[in-house]
């Protein structure tokens, strides 16, 4: 191994230079919305999180995890297959398929497992009953987590330009194959901070007859009916995570009952992996109880992000697209991203630089989610330091 340290260090040394090297930090929680960096001591107002509810810190899932750790223990042990389907689990289940209004779901250990799972699941069923590969139509912007899954699929995505029904109608049209054909697109882009229109998705996949996979992770919670998501009634697949506005860990695919059948068999993150936690289990249930209620704080974060949008719009700063609690500021290159993220966290805010491959070279960004827990004069404050700081960098460049 050690021969090999010097083709790493010599990889870490390109990255550096690039200005996409990443260094984890430590970052303790000394609060809700507050953390305290411990290189350098300094307490920061968090606005990188997805914890958009504010839910990672409520007491009711820190007492209904230990609650089902104290029946289930800490760990299920192994695969959902094998011994890992507790009855707490086939509960939640059943429960987000009628959140979902889906005839079934199936819960994985994250997000990213269970879009990588998915696709090669889909393109193995198109095989076995078409004799022909999936056609994965793909909006240009989907997570890496679904791209993953198509390169694990053996399947190369035809793309459709971000938000472009019309790109995708088109390509649809054209398309030839007997096979399944695929659509796969977010609900609220996790970078861009836009919507879908799933209304149009669903009538264009319908018309073309096509399956809608549709990514809710930065929608569940703030969005929608109960807090649901806004693909409700339009997707044929909805994947979704606990791990953002629900506050704690895992995600699911919900569909009918013969497609999460078939992904007991054939998703790989399913079979092969160890299942959700007992813990998480019990979180995840009890954030289920509290969002329906959860009324005030889906307003606080449409109330705040609409005001940090007006201030950078005011400002004259480009934030692209977007619609929603995510806010990007887009600033162009990886040293200018970098330089503004240390100023903003020198003015006392966490606001992470977003770099390649997350983002095109030329569309580098700080990224801003506002959450439940944030204030009026929190987001004031964080729209002063980035105005202030994006003047400044303007002044005397990279």
């Amino acid at each position: 191994m050690i021969k090999f340290n010097g083709l790493f260090h010599k990889g870490l040394e390109d990255l550096a230079r690039q200005d996409r090297l990443r260094v984890c930090r430590s970052l303790q929680r000394i609060g809700v919305g507050r953390v305290l960096c411990q290189q350098t001591g300094r307490e920061l107002v968090d606005f990188s999180s997805s914890d958009y509810l504010g839910l990672c810190t409520h007491p009711l899932l820190l007492e209904r995890a230990v609650i089902c750790a104290q029946m289930d223990g800490s760990g299920s042990g192994a695969s959902r297959v094998v011994t890992g389907l507790t009855v707490h689990m086939r509960n939640l289940e059943q429960r987000v398929a009628a959140l979902t209004a889906m005839p079934d779901a199936r819960i994985f250990p994250s997000g990213w497992q269970a879009n990588a799972s998915l696709l090669p699941a889909l393109g193995r069923l198109s095989i076995q009953q078409t004799g022909e590969k999936a056609t994965i139509f793909a909006d240009k912007l989907i997570h890496a987590s679904l791209y993953h899954g198509c390169a694990a699929a053996g399947l190369r995505p035809i793309r459709f330009r971000h938000g472009d029904v019309a790109h995708l109608a088109t390509l649809l049209a054209q398309c030839k194959s007997s096979g399944l054909r695929i659509v796969l697109t977010e609900s609220v882009f996790s970078m861009e901070g836009d919507q879908s229109d799933i209304v149009a998705l669903r009538a264009i996949t319908q018309q073309y007859n096509a399956l809608l996979c549709v990514d809710e992770a930065h929608a569940i919670g703030v969005f929608g009916e109960n807090g649901f998501g806004l693909s409700l009634g339009f997707a044929d697949i909805i994947v979704g995570t606990f791990s953002k506005a629900l506050g704690s860990m895992g995600a699911f695919i919900a569909s009918s009952k013969s497609a999460c059948e078939w992904l007991d068999n054939t998703a790989s993150g399913a079979v092969f992996s160890t299942a959700l936690s007992p813990l998480l289990i019990g979180a995840i249930d009890a954030a289920l109880d509290l969002l329906p209620n959860m009324v005030q704080a889906r307003n606080q974060v449409e109330v705040l992000s609409k005001r940090l949008r007006k201030h950078m719009w005011n400002g004259g700063v480009d934030i692209g697209s977007s619609t929603t609690h995510i806010i990007p500021i887009l600033v162009g290159k990886e040293c200018k991203a970098m330089s503004l993220a240390r100023v903003i966290e020198e003015l006392g805010f966490l606001v992470v630089a977003i770099r390649p491959p997350t983002v095109p070279p030329d569309r580098c960004r700080l990224r801003v989610a506002i959450c439940a827990y944030h204030t009026i004069e929190q987001v004031d404050a964080l729209a002063h330091a980035l105005l202030h700081a994006i003047g400044n960098d303007e002044k005397h460049g990279c």
